[in-house]
C-alpha cells in the first residue's frame, strides 16, 4: 500500500500546474531602513604627491644654481665644490691609482709564475705507522722513512719529466714560429 501511495503523489505533483517560480532577491529587500554604509572617511593626497611636490621645484632651483654664468664663468655651485681639496687633486689621486693597479699586476705575474713546492704531501702518512698503541712490544714499529724518502723521489722525478716535456714543447713552437717568420 505504502508504494501505491507514493507513486500516487509523485503522478499527481507531476499533474500539478507549474507557476514560474522566482527565486527570491536579497538585494532589493532593504527600502532605506537598515541600510548599512561604509563610514566617511576623509582622504589626504598621499605622501608621494607630496613629496612630487617638494622634489619639482627643488630640482628646477638645483638645475638654474648648476648652470654655468652669461660669459662662461663657472656656477656658483662649481665655485663651491672647488673649495674642497678632494676635487682639485684628482692627478694625484689618479697617478696613486695607477700605481696601485701596477703593483697589483705585478703581484699577481708574480703568484702565478712562482715555482711549484718540491713537498710531497701523502694523502694518508699516517697509515704507515697505524696500529693499536696497547700491547706493542719495543722495536716492533719498523722506521719507514725510507718509504716516504722513496714517494719524494718518484714525485721529483715525475715533476722533471714534465718539466723536460714542456721544454721541449716551447723549443719545438719557437722552431715553428721562425720558420714561419723566415
Amino acid at each position: 500500500m505504502q508504494a501505491l501511495r507514493t507513486r500516487a503523489v509523485g503522478v499527481a505533483r507531476r499533474a500539478r500546474p507549474t507557476t514560474l517560480r522566482t527565486s527570491r532577491s536579497y538585494a532589493s529587500e532593504s527600502h532605506g531602513h537598515g541600510h548599512h554604509e561604509a563610514p566617511k572617511v576623509e582622504e589626504g593626497l598621499g605622501t608621494a604627491f607630496y613629496v612630487f611636490a617638494g622634489a619639482l621645484p627643488l630640482s628646477i632651483a638645483a638645475y638654474q644654481i648648476s648652470r654655468p654664468g652669461d660669459d662662461g664663468e663657472p656656477s656658483s655651485f662649481s665655485k663651491w665644490l672647488q673649495q674642497f681639496d678632494y676635487f682639485n687633486d684628482w692627478e694625484t689621486r689618479n697617478s696613486l691609482r695607477t700605481q696601485l693597479f701596477e703593483q697589483a699586476a705585478h703581484d699577481k705575474h708574480l703568484f702565478l709564475n712562482a715555482g711549484k713546492s718540491t713537498h710531497v704531501e701523502l694523502k694518508t702518512p699516517e697509515l704507515f705507522n697505524s696500529g693499536s698503541p696497547w700491547n706493542v712490544p719495543a722495536g716492533h714499529y719498523a722506521n719507514l722513512d725510507h718509504v716516504t724518502e722513496h714517494y719524494r723521489k718518484r714525485a721529483a722525478a715525475e715533476e722533471e719529466r714534465k718539466a723536460k716535456k714542456l721544454a721541449a714543447a716551447a723549443a719545438a713552437a719557437k722552431a715553428a714560429e721562425e720558420s714561419v717568420a723566415s
